[in-house]
């Protein structure tokens, strides 16, 4: 398997000169050209754009046809020994009518013609004046014939480009109910190409963004967009260009419009993770109508460019997080939105009127008990009913306590503090476990006594423990079985620890508190720790949770493409290396890697039996849910192929 392998994806506007097909032709040849030395598999290009789509009446010209024919003819040549696959516009005769055509061509030879299937005849369309639609195409025609030669034609077609399949619409095809594209898409089709000559008007272009993204997003796969632009007669229209790539509700890569030059966009597509998504998903394959039956074609071999140091892709380092602020905010509210609602749900549920949180000061308990307060203040009950306890142990320093009973005392909870120190060295002693031996017996003691309090306090109170793991932390396994990993019910159990932090800075940005926000703020700086171990000789944190598994972005970014993408650890150290280029050299890379696989299998246990928590994003952990798996299944194949990276 090579992990670089994607299909490389370009939408091109052309200068189009009106009625002039060998000017036309030549324009598209270069684009040909050009793409063909960037490594290009698919191209497509405007509708019509052999003679323009705003020739009118010239349409009727036998001139104009005939001429179009040997350019259609001639860019197909164009395509020889470039290992470019492109579709391009013209009007083409075919059973005594014109149709509106994409051509599609490769190898130096025209492949298929797909017609146009819905033509507009309203406000500034009148296409019904020239073009007949496909659906006028008598059924025994199935071939169309271009300056003598024979080539498939009709709306049934596939492309098969690198293996990859490939339908094609025209424009308006897009904008009604169910496309074309729909129904190849359900036979098969992974990319959908749409040559267009879509005129501006206000507004217009954020509701075609928006149809090409959800185009993308409800068919699983690429979209790629070519509209008409300079040359195109203004005479009532200005048409702008646009090159849009789109990628399963994303936009990968498009032009800036209204340019005079030519246009060209292009991106590394991840069919791959496209294929794994469709067959992961049962639903896809459902039609009611059932699917249709198609022709597919294959195009001439296509070579995928090695995309290892040019990937024309942006790789998101921090693929839970949006990069930008309002997005960040946004993601944050609705996410702690969730959180609160199903608390308020298994409240109402159980009758309670208690919960009972530990706060440690850390960033996961502060987050559970600021999404305890949110849902108590929606049901109107009384801050008094949480119970907050800080319970110091051996490795609690000054600033996390600090910081822990400020918070209480700020959020208006109840508070309370007991040490665990005497009750952990009575269970040492009760065991025969020597304190000076700081291993895992050492340690989870130490979670095990802090839940026992929890539990039995929750007892006494009628209420319920509310659990502060996040999902990181379950992914690695990174929590005391049947200590900190139990509770009765856990909020962060699906929020990754990247988010994790953002979302406790959300609230420190919405409280008017000012002493609130700052506690808030330096929990949210406060390294990341279980504080098990005893603090250095300043009193500063000695066990920080990052030196020991590993950077938690980089956990994050592995566990999403391994559950999310489902990709396997070549791809996600591919992955990783353009994402953190420059942050992390890559051994550090594949040393936590492994480290992450390693953990991932053999600590599946402690989520088979994770407590009850509502799902907020697209991974999940839980085995009820997202994730079911043995946990003895066996990580050998994956931690060989993460050793055999060179």
């Amino acid at each position: 398997m090579n992990e670089s392998r994607y299909l490389r994806v370009a939408a091109g506007v052309p200068r189009v000169y009106i009625a002039d097909t060998k000017a036309n032709a030549s324009a598209i040849a270069n684009l040909i050209g050009e793409c063909s030395e960037k490594g290009v598999n698919l191209l497509v290009t405007p509708e019509l754009g052999i003679t323009a789509y705003t020739c009118a009446d010239l349409f009727r010209e036998r001139l104009l046809l005939e001429c179009a024919e040997k350019a259609c003819e001639e860019v197909a040549r164009s395509t020889q020994g470039t290992g470019v696959t492109v579709a391009f516009g013209a009007p083409l005769r075919c059973a005594g009518k014109l149709f509106n055509c994409a051509v599609v061509a490769s190898g130096g030879e025209i492949r298929g013609v797909v017609p146009k299937t819905h033509l507009p005849s309203y406000n500034e369309f009148y296409e019904r004046r020239w073009f007949a639609a496909a659906t006028d195409i008598p059924a025994s025609c199935r071939s169309i014939t271009i300056c003598g030669n024979e080539y498939p034609f009709g709306t049934d077609l596939l492309f098969s480009v690198g293996g990859v399949a490939v339908s094609v619409e025209i424009c308006e095809d897009l904008w009604v109910p169910v496309s074309p594209g729909c129904r190849a898409a359900k036979s098969g089709a992974l990319v959908t190409l749409n040559l267009s000559a879509s005129p501006e008007t206000i507004s217009k272009h954020e509701y075609l963004q928006s149809l090409i993204k959800g185009q993308g997003a409800r068919c699983r796969g690429i979209y790629a967009y070519a509209s008409a632009g300079a040359g195109e007669s203004s005479t009532d229209l200005v048409f702008s260009g646009n090159a849009i790539i789109a990628e399963d509700g994303r936009i990968l890569a498009s032009e800036k419009r209204f340019s005079r030059r030519q246009l060209l966009s292009m991106a590394d597509t991840d069919f791959e993770r496209l294929m794994d998504d469709r067959r992961y998903m049962q639903t896809f394959s459902e039609n009611e109508e059932g699917t249709h039956p198609y022709r597919t074609i294959l195009c001439a071999h296509t070579v995928m460019p090695d995309v290892s140091d040019c990937l024309i892709r942006t790789i998101d380092p921090t693929p839970f997080v949006p990069s930008d602020s309002e997005g960040r905010a946004s993601r944050c509210d609705e996410i702690s939105s969730i959180q609160a609602a199903g608390l308020v749900q298994r409240l109402e549920a159980t009758g309670c009127r208690h919960l009972t949180v530990g706060i440690s000061g850390g960033l996961d308990s502060t987050l559970a008990l600021l999404v305890a307060v949110k849902a108590f203040d929606i049901l109107g009950l009384d801050r008094k009913g949480i119970t907050g306890i800080t319970m110091p142990g051996f490795g609690t320093t000054g600033r996390t306590h600090g910081n822990a009973t400020e918070i209480m005392r700020l959020l208006g909870v109840s508070a309370m503090e007991i040490p665990i120190n005497k009750a952990v060295e009575q269970h040492f002693s009760d065991i025969g476990h020597d304190p000076g031996i700081r291993d895992v017996t050492y340690e989870n003691s130490q979670a095990r006594e802090r839940t026992q309090i929890l539990m039995d306090h929750a007892n006494q109170t009628g209420g319920m423990v509310l659990g502060t793991g996040d999902l990181s932390e379950l992914a690695l396994g990174w929590c005391t079985y049947n200590g900190d990993q139990i509770s009765m019910y856990g909020v962060n159990s699906s929020v990754p620890k990247t988010l994790v932090r953002y979302l406790v800075e959300r609230f420190a940005e919405e409280t008017d508190n000012l002493q609130l926000r700052a506690a808030l703020l330096d929990i949210a700086d406060t390294p990341i720790s279980p504080e098990l171990i005893p603090a250095d000789s300043d009193g500063n944190i000695a066990q920080k949770t990052e030196d020991l598994v590993g950077p938690y972005e980089l956990h994050d970014f592995f566990l999403y493409h391994t559950l999310r993408s489902s990709f396997r650890p070549r791809k996600v150290y591919f992955l990783a290396l353009k994402a953190f280029d420059g942050r992390y050299a890559p051994d550090t890379i594949k040393h936590w890697l492994r480290t992450f696989y390693r953990r991932f299998f053999n600590q599946q246990f402690k989520r088979s039996c994770m407590p009850d928590g509502p799902k907020v994003g697209s991974v999940c952990l839980s085995p009820r849910g997202d994730w079911r798996m043995p946990s003895d299944a066996s990580s050998r194949l994956w931690l060989e192929e993460v050793d055999g990276i060179g």
